[in-house]
């Protein structure tokens, strides 16, 4: 079983990485609306990375889009933040830790070497990755690519809550202890990445909101508070916030974040209620 540790960078880590065995025949992803007089806002929980026969698309969510790049943008904040030759990565491993490091890149057909100006958090997901791909996961077919190409085909614009720059900031700004022990633990666990993501999407599919916040929120909150803290919590509380705000205007908008955002006692929900703001879940 992967820990609650592991479980919490597992999201976050094809956000930057950029036919299910579990999947039910007709996938049903938990909707939210929340209304006011002039404005209409939709909540819908994602997941990174797809296989690319994955089918996600409900009625309702189409609905909802007929109301209303990246990958450039990113590799300079990667080689800005992940990226530190002044202090290789082998440095910061002992023998055996360095060995393992070698292997699990080799596994992936690449090499330690490759890997050697990396920072802890970026050689971790990149070998986080290598057993995705390989299970068939693909980024391009993830949930938030395949919105962004049908908002712009039809036209519609397309905001962040949060700057790219802000989202690599999460793995930047990891104290060095925290940030090795994402990378040992990715080398621990590395083969199972593709079963819990497995099982995530099985829940996420099939809208099992408790499912999700049993793996990817509770056990974070419970033995890993501050990261729970930072990777969650004032995430949330911000985004409602912005959330508030796109309430005071009018129009319809469609509101696509990761899916451990909206389950769990802190969820961006919770953090609407908590301003007086009313999210009512659709109706299968």
């Amino acid at each position: 079983m992967l820990t609650s540790f592991k479980r919490a960078f597992t999201a976050l880590a094809v956000l930057v990485a950029t036919a299910l065995t579990a999947l039910p025949a007709a996938a049903d992803p938990a909707l939210w609306v929340i209304r006011d007089e002039d404005s209409t806002v939709y909540l819908l929980g994602t997941v990174h990375v797809l296989k690319p026969d994955t089918v996600w698309r409900t009625p309702a969510i189409d609905a909802a889009l007929a109301e209303t790049d990246d990958v450039a943008a990113l590799r300079p904040l990667v080689a800005r933040y992940g990226v530190d030759r002044e202090n290789p990565l082998s440095g910061k491993l002992t023998a055996d830790q360095k060995a393992r490091l070698d292997a699990a890149a080799a596994a992936m057909g690449s090499s330690g070497a490759a890997l050697e100006p990396m920072r802890p958090w970026l050689a971790a997901l990149q070998l986080s990755m290598g057993p995705l791909t390989r299970a068939g996961y693909d980024p391009a077919s993830g949930v938030e690519s395949k919105l962004k190409a049908a908002a712009r085909e039809a036209g519609k614009p397309i905001r962040t809550l949060e700057s790219l720059e802000q989202q690599i900031g999460f793995f930047a700004d990891l104290p060095p202890a925290v940030e090795l022990a994402f990378l040992l633990s990715t080398l621990d666990e590395m083969d199972e990445g593709p079963s819990m993501l497995d099982a995530l999407v099985a829940a996420w599919s099939a809208g099992d909101v408790e499912a999700l916040d049993a793996m990817m929120v509770a056990e974070l909150a419970a033995d890993y508070p501050a990261l729970h803290e930072a990777l969650l919590v004032r995430r949330n509380r911000t985004w409602a916030g912005q959330i508030q705000t796109l309430l005071a205007g009018d129009g319809v908008s469609v509101i696509a974040v990761g899916a451990a955002h909206l389950v769990g006692d802190d969820s961006v929900q919770v953090q609407l209620a908590a301003l007086g703001v009313t999210v009512e879940r659709l109706a299968d």
